[in-house]
């Protein structure tokens, strides 16, 4: 079993900046790609960012410039650092890890999900 347990959401005020954490714990083999997804008020989850074990990133374009994700393999944690947050970014965070289990299976994890509200 894997568990991915998010940090760092809070209530700011637009134009502010935040920085989540994803740790994932477990037994497994590696873990592939790590990425941030978000689900706004009343809406469905959406891509925010991903990154690779090689730490090549994707990012969805209404972030492109103001978020930035990046990634510890030996702690087997992802960061994601939001500058000029809009309220337009209120939402829940919830992080995945694409996990490769120590018998070669892959599965994907989530996690419960960090709340991030941007308001003055």
């Amino acid at each position: 079993q894997v568990h991915l347990v998010e940090s760092g959401g809070d209530l700011v005020q637009p134009g502010e900046s935040l920085r989540l954490s994803c740790a994932a714990s477990g037994t497994f083999s590696r873990i592939n790609a790590m990425g941030w997804y978000r689900e706004p008020p009343g809406e469905q989850r959406e891509l925010v960012a991903r990154i690779t074990s090689d730490q090549t990133t994707h990012y969805a374009d209404f972030v492109k410039g103001r978020f930035t994700i990046s990634r510890d393999n030996a702690e087997n944690t992802t960061y994601l650092q939001m500058n000029s947050l809009k309220r337009e970014d209120t939402a829940t965070y919830v992080c995945n890890a694409d996990v490769i289990t120590i018998w070669g299976l892959s599965i994907t994890y989530w996690g419960q999900g960090t709340q991030v509200t941007v308001s003055s």
